[in-house]
């Protein structure tokens, strides 16, 4: 019989998670960031993940993204223990992410900024690479401006283009920090046809995002972080409507 790393049968891992925190905790010298957070993330889901300003969500995904390392608990992903993986390791099995702030290398063009993540972080040959950039820069709406430099661009070019380089390497992971942040209405139209898109090629979503309306739409799962514990978890219109929520969140 087939096993993985850990010994179990594959058809477990397979049935796995596609993310798993296991009481996962950071603190920073006194301060207690993260505390004994369980969480589980089903493959092909968009799960959006909401809270006030310094809840500690920025932090959850640097540590899923292997920036920070965890004072206490484990990390597991597709079954597989990464806990101690290093940023490039995850996101060569499979972890993509945006910032809330776009860090493209901005004196390089849009083209040459997903090649180098379709290559470096996919893991592919140049040759295979730049096929691969391609297709992204199609499907992000990108292509009209491949040759652009990225310190050119427009903030909506620039969501894209985060995006775009995030989703180079197709992960089955993706994490979004804020992407619909600052979009007019019509743009977050376009922003969630694409992650529609996305998702329905198989790719799971964790979205950190305070524009609720978006969230609202694209999210299948709702989880509520407050003081670095999740508060709350379920259905959009069921978290939205709950009033531990809307007084944390909200203010009302």
């Amino acid at each position: 019989m087939a096993v993985d790393a850990q010994g179990r049968p594959r058809h477990e891992e397979a049935r796995a998670p596609v993310l798993e925190l296991r009481d996962l905790s950071i603190r920073f010298g006194g301060l207690r960031v993260i505390e004994n957070l369980h969480l589980e993330v089903q493959r092909g889901e968009i799960l959006g993940v909401l809270g006030p300003n310094g809840a500690g969500k920025s932090t959850l995904f640097n540590l899923i993204a292997g920036v920070l390392a965890p004072t206490a608990g484990a990390i597991f992903f597709g079954g597989r223990n990464i806990t101690t993986m290093n940023v490039w390791s995850r996101r060569r099995i499979g972890i993509g992410r945006t910032y809330q702030i776009p860090k493209p290398f901005a004196h390089m063009s849009v083209f040459e900024n997903v090649l180098v993540a379709a290559a470096h972080g996919g893991g592919r040959a140049i040759r295979l690479s730049r096929a691969e950039a391609m297709d992204v820069l199609e499907a992000t709406g990108l292509a009209d401006r491949m040759t652009s430099m990225a310190g050119q661009l427009s903030l909506l070019d620039l969501k894209r283009l985060e995006l775009a380089r995030a989703i180079a390497g197709r992960p089955d992971l993706l994490l979004l920090d804020e992407i619909a942040g600052g979009l007019t209405e019509a743009e977050c139209d376009d922003l969630l046809a694409l992650l529609k898109k996305i998702s329905d090629h198989g790719a799971t979503i964790v979205w950190v995002e305070h524009v609720l309306h978006a969230l609202k739409r694209a999210a299948s799962r709702l989880a509520v972080l407050y003081s670095g514990s999740i508060i709350a978890e379920g259905a959009p219109e069921d978290i939205l409507a709950d009033d531990r929520v809307r007084e944390i969140y909200l203010g009302a």
